[in-house]
């Protein structure tokens, strides 16, 4: 036995029952090396996505250039609306080819060399808003680039990866990614604490750059077969094809409304970070912390779910979206409560709890969707779902309108209504 097959085995404790009646049976034998690959691949890019994140890391460093607040506040928008909504494009044009792998590691290399253009640069441009305004332009690119990467992933997951070993090969992803991401957090807290020089933000990207083109490289190496190439469709036939789906599969058009009131758990995020900046009483040095229960929710939370999203990505649905709803009720004591008692220390939990819960959320919907699609729709279904909420990430965009005319508390039980109601409507869906 290989040290990939043992390290496969010793992940999913699958050595003797080995099931691979989802995918084709000449990709059986290469399951063990696809599986550890994946892993290698999605760490890489977890640490990544965490050096370089639209949601923390980018605002701060806009924040250092001295961006407008406008500009700030664009950047997961930008995000989520450029790597969603082109999908619906891109998933008729890769249903044409046999391989399906190469979209992905040129999406990961053109993802890499953006950020090594921003790293470049911050370095050399001293006018600092003019480089703002060239780091969202970047993060549009690379975000497409990020939608074009998830349609592949998906795609070769499904083709690879038997079901059953999914949620599991997506949580160890996660695991990995999240504790690379932990030792990275503790290094700039402890070991950078005040270093505020565009040099550290230079290196921050350069590094992330580095390591998405080696993700690239090591996606590169997993054996997929060559697969259906019937149905290649354009854009306006995938866009039909894709408004026939809606109306005929109501499981699917639900699950879509579903992922849509799930999304209120990320959107949270910012909204806990204002009551946590407040309750640190603008403690800059609080920033290392979040982003080390950040990391400790994803390690500690993504090995479980990732087996109970195998068993039932439904019920990790529904789990996700109550924990979320807990991390609200916790938070809302902050807000009505005004006390000297209540520090950032006592506001910990409820960033870990969503944490959790966020972890739990991407894993239900993703194991959900790679499972209900039929192989030879899956691109379809996936980019169709990934457009509509792209659509939906515009209309949410506006949602911090609330906090701003009628306070957080009226923020925050909107969103428990939004995930009441996920819960609720998760008992439509058909299971998987």
């Amino acid at each position: 036995m290989s040290k990939t097959e043992e390290f496969y085995d010793f992940l999913t404790e699958d050595a003797e029952t080995r099931a691979c009646a989802s995918i084709p049976d000449s990709e059986c034998t290469k399951v063990p090396k696809n599986f550890t690959l994946n892993i290698f691949n999605g760490s890489l890019t977890k640490l990544a996505e965490k050096l370089i994140s639209p949601g923390l890391t980018l605002p701060w460093i806009l924040s250092f250039l001295g961006a407008p607040v406008f500009l700030i506040g664009m950047l997961v928008p930008i995000k989520d609306v450029g790597s969603l909504l082109p999908q619906l494009f891109v998933s008729g044009q890769l249903r044409k080819k046999e391989k399906r792998k190469p979209y992905w590691v040129g999406a990961g290399l053109t993802q890499g060399i953006c950020l090594l253009v921003s790293a470049i640069l911050l370095a050399i441009i001293e006018n600092q808003i003019l480089v703002s305004y060239a780091l969202v332009l970047l993060l549009l690119i690379f975000s497409i680039a990020s939608g074009v990467g998830s349609v592949s992933f998906k795609d070769v997951t499904g083709k690879t990866v038997p079901k059953g070993e999914r949620g599991q090969m997506l949580s160890y992803r996660s695991t990995f990614g999240g504790a690379l991401a932990l030792i990275a957090g503790g290094v700039l807290v402890f070991f950078l604490k005040g270093e505020d020089s565009k040099w550290l933000y230079v290196s921050l990207f350069a590094i992330a750059s580095i390591l998405w083109m080696a993700a690239a490289v090591i996606f590169s190496a997993i054996e997929e077969e060559p697969g259906s190439t019937e149905g290649g469709r354009s854009p306006i036939q995938e866009f039909r094809t894709g408004a026939s789906l809606l109306r005929k599969d109501t499981s699917y058009r639900n699950f879509i409304i579903t992922r849509a009131l799930l999304m209120a758990i990320p959107l949270l995020n910012p909204f806990f970070i204002l009551v946590a900046k407040d309750a640190s009483q603008d403690n800059w040095n609080y920033l290392g912390f979040i982003i080390i229960i950040g990391s400790l929710a994803q390690i500690v939370s993504s090995p479980f779910w990732g087996r109970l999203a195998d068993k039932s990505s439904l019920k990790l649905m529904r789990i996700s979206a109550g924990l979320s709803i807990l991390s609200i009720l916790y938070a809302l004591v902050f807000v009505y409560f005004d006390s000297d008692f209540l520090n950032f220390y006592y506001f910990m939990p409820v960033l870990f709890i969503n944490g959790v819960a966020y972890a739990g959320a991407r894993l239900s919907r993703k194991t959900y969707i790679i499972d209900y699609a039929p192989d030879n729709e899956r691109p379809t279904y996936v980019s169709v779902a990934n457009t509509l909420i792209g659509l939906f990430t515009m209309v949410a965009a506006s949602f911090g309108l609330i906090a701003e005319y009628f306070g957080l508390a009226y923020q925050f039980w909107f969103f428990l209504l939004l995930l009441a109601g996920c819960i609720m409507l998760s008992f439509t869906l058909k299971k998987v």
